[in-house]
């Protein structure tokens, strides 16, 4: 193979067979069970990078189901969402992800900087109750539970809600182990279908694990618990702050 050949052929890893296709990438039907939970602001402080700002010590613990998706295919997510601001303008920062499909692992991380780790997560409805589960190892990381459509959101607002801008923490490292690669991206999503929105009740448990430390920000309070399912469009990055620079 030419050198020119490399060059123009280079997209993702392996160069013969990336791991992923080209985007753009639709998810269709995806669903979000979201708890939002108040924390420990000094843990929370020590956690978020500048130049990103805490208006509030909250977390979102996200549980989501992605079962028609580009390239990426049927999986599940799990992670942690913190709440931020940027100039002033109020947006969510992405903490921990776990999930359980290799194609949008790669990508998600050599793409836009996902802070994704592979484990066994699950959003399922058992009876009258929503139930999203983490496990690594065979070993359960986090259980959130939610009563199963109890009220309607308005769904102007939950859209709008949508249109905030998302940020990330990109880490390539160098050959020497050195990062090659440090930078806060911004991403939006596009094209979004809101196809429904309820709140309800919600519980969410927190346990240690050495490889998955959500319990790192602790549940001092429940504050709200959403339930979305939506058709949309995830939006490539900009890099807003170069850490190396």
């Amino acid at each position: 193979m030419r050198t020119k050949d490399v060059a123009e052929r280079a997209f993702a890893m392996p160069l013969t067979n990336p791991s992923y296709p080209k985007g753009p990438y639709r998810f269709v039907n995806r669903e979000f069970f979201t708890i939002t939970y108040r924390t420990d602001p000094d843990i929370l402080r020590r956690l978020v990078p500048e130049p990103l700002q805490i208006p509030e010590p909250l977390v979102k613990y996200e549980f989501i189901r992605m079962p028609d998706s580009t390239g990426f295919g049927d999986y599940t997510e799990s992670g942690q969402v913190i709440p931020v601001t940027l100039d002033g303008i109020a947006g969510s920062y992405s903490h921990s992800m776990y999930l359980n499909d290799e194609a949008p692992i790669a990508g998600g991380r050599e793409i836009w900087g996902f802070p994704k780790k592979l484990a066994d997560p699950s959003l399922t409805v058992i009876k009258d109750t929503l139930v999203g589960t983490l496990d690594m190892g065979g070993i359960r990381v986090a259980t959130g539970t939610m009563g199963y459509k109890h009220r309607k959101l308005d769904h102007d607002t939950v859209l709008r809600s949508l249109d905030a801008p998302n940020f990330l923490l990109k880490i390539i490292p160098h050959v020497d182990c050195t990062p090659r690669i440090c930078e806060l991206v911004r991403y939006f999503t596009t094209d979004v279908t809101l196809k429904g929105a309820w709140e309800g009740p919600a519980r969410l448990q927190l346990f240690h694990h050495a490889l998955a430390p959500v319990a790192d920000l602790p549940v001092i309070e429940v504050v709200s618990a959403v339930h979305l399912v939506a058709d949309l469009t995830l939006g490539l990055g900009e890099v807003v702050h170069d850490y190396l620079a």
